[in-house]
């Protein structure tokens, strides 16, 4: 009986703590509703609206009917016209679309040759000598986007010739530029690390401003002629060789054992993930200075990674999101840099080409600086 008292006893106690650290239990609440609302609303397999360019050779009526027919399936919005090829493979390596479509001067004489199903009459000549009425052009890099890109590939024809589609003779041409064994592997290495080091680089400076007031150490600090902003900046330097390392030994080993390739310079590799260490440790600076303890950086921590890893196109297609989901990951920094290390990573692209994420990510440490600095007090208290 007296045992059972003295567990009650710790359990209630237990309880009145958890009530007093007011951060802990938002925690609590906040976790499982942010999950629940990211995988059940945010979350979608289901793609639409991708965005994509056209290259009208033919700038005709059939060509624009042919247009407006790939619109009807929902799947793809056409966003952006390119005069040449050469201008729209330029715009799917700085992801400006996910891919474009190309029509053919003679797409006319295509369709007409066309081969004709269902209608018990057997192929004529030309219609044996046949090709796709016109091409797409993919960023194979992301498997679900290619995937459902590909499902337009023998789309029938019935609004423009009445003909349905023929397994013989696709009405598309599909090829996948950067990863055209569709290896999902290519597209999640370049992706694990922005969230590896969204993880350790946030984890890390979390802790570091809380762990000096734990450890007492802040009295030493006072006693320095430390500028907040100093401080800051230290703490941050240490940190940015650690998250080089990781970059090393995550895309070494992918490169090594599943054949990654790297195919950007070690210049925009390095300036990519320079940008987004010192964005993702600014903003673990800014949990230090509103974390009480260790335990309340590592939960506030936990807080920032779930939505990273969800929202930032790591595991899902960006373009499935609903617009309100897409407005949150644009805030994220591990959203612009995963853009950035996969066009340098695997499409060879400068990041002074892709000037939003990399301004983005400039933004955001400045302005995250700013904020720990002021925030950060050399009191005891």
């Amino acid at each position: 009986m007296k045992s059972l008292q003295r567990v009650q006893a710790i359990i209630l106690k237990e309880l009145l703590q958890l009530k007093r650290d007011k951060m802990t239990f938002g925690m609590v609440i906040m976790i499982p509703f942010i999950q629940l609302l990211l995988f059940a609303y945010a979350i979608n397999t289901n793609i639409r609206d991708i965005p994509v360019g056209l290259v009208d050779h033919s700038q005709s009526a059939l060509s624009r009917i042919l247009k407006q027919t790939v619109v009807a399936t929902g799947i793809v919005k056409f966003t952006h016209q390119y005069s040449s090829v050469k201008a729209a493979q330029a715009a799917i390596d700085k992801a400006e679309v996910r891919a474009v479509l190309i029509i053919p001067r003679d797409v006319s004489q295509r369709l007409v040759r066309h081969p004709t199903v269902g209608f018990g009459l057997p192929p004529s000549s030309d219609q044996e000598n046949s090709r796709p009425v016109a091409q797409w052009l993919v960023d194979g890099s992301d498997t679900v986007i290619a995937a459902s890109i590909k499902s337009l590939r023998n789309m029938p024809l019935v609004e423009l010739l009445d003909k349905p589609a023929n397994r013989n003779t696709p009405t598309f041409e599909v090829t996948l530029l950067y990863n055209p064994e569709q290896r999902s592997v290519v597209n999640i290495v370049p992706g694990l690390v922005g969230v590896i080091l969204t993880m350790t680089m946030i984890m890390f400076t979390s802790a570091a401003i809380v762990r000096e007031q734990e450890r007492g150490n802040m009295e030493m600090l006072i006693t320095t002629p430390l500028a907040p902003i100093e401080l800051m900046i230290g703490k941050i330097i240490p940190y940015i060789f650690i998250g080089a390392l990781q970059v090393i030994i995550i895309l070494g080993i992918g490169h090594l054992l599943f054949n990654v390739p790297i195919n950007g310079g070690l210049t925009q590799l390095t300036l990519a993930t320079f940008l987004f260490i010192c964005a993702s440790l600014v903003l673990g600076l800014v949990i230090s200075t509103i974390a009480k303890n260790q335990l309340q950086s590592m939960q506030m921590t936990i807080f920032i990674l779930l939505p990273s890893i969800l929202l930032s196109g790591f595991m899902f297609p960006y373009e499935g999101m609903p617009i309100e989901a897409q407005y949150i990951s644009e805030v994220l920094p591990a959203t612009h840099f995963i853009r950035l290390i996969r066009g340098v990573v695997l499409r060879d692209v400068a990041v002074v080409e892709m000037t939003f994420d990399m301004v983005w990510l400039i933004t955001f440490t400045l302005i995250g600086l700013i904020v720990a600095a002021m925030r950060f007090k050399k009191t005891l208290d």
